[in-house]
């Protein structure tokens, strides 16, 4: 992994709303990053609401597709969209984002994203697509 790869992913995570909900970049590789959301009462009391673990993919989801060496300072992006399935109840806990390319086409991508609890609880799952200009 190169540092311009690290320091992309970084970026996107250390971004003011993945801030304000607590994001942590915990590991990143080119076309694949794991992020962490940690549990606030903020995010739901009861149980964690189905909007900040959709936020919480889309920004999984971005820092893995920037996570790549030919991708320049330059490029432009945004999410197309995505389906989320819930799979089980998040309550009071972290959260791990495992966010992983599928495909990177011209100027479409498609990705994986899983969310689990720390226990290794699979709580949802979602594909992304994304569209990049890449320049450099």
């Amino acid at each position: 992994m190169t540092e311009v790869v690290a320091t992309r992913a970084e970026r996107i995570v250390g971004e003011s709303f993945a801030q304000l909900l607590g994001i942590e970049l915990v590991s990143r590789e080119t076309d694949r990053v794991v992020v962490r959301m940690p549990y606030r009462e903020s995010l739901g009391v009861g149980r964690i609401h189905g909007g900040a673990i959709s936020a919480l993919v889309d920004i999984a989801a971005t820092a893995a597709f920037w996570s790549h060496p030919d991708v320049g300072e330059a490029s432009l992006g945004a999410t197309v969209g995505f389906t989320i399935n819930y799979l089980k109840l998040a309550v009071a806990t972290d959260l791990l984002a495992e966010a992983t390319l599928v495909r990177r086409g011209g100027t479409i991508l498609t990705g994986d994203v899983m969310v689990s609890n720390p226990q290794g609880d699979e709580i949802a799952v979602a594909r992304v697509t994304y569209k990049m200009s890449r320049r450099p």
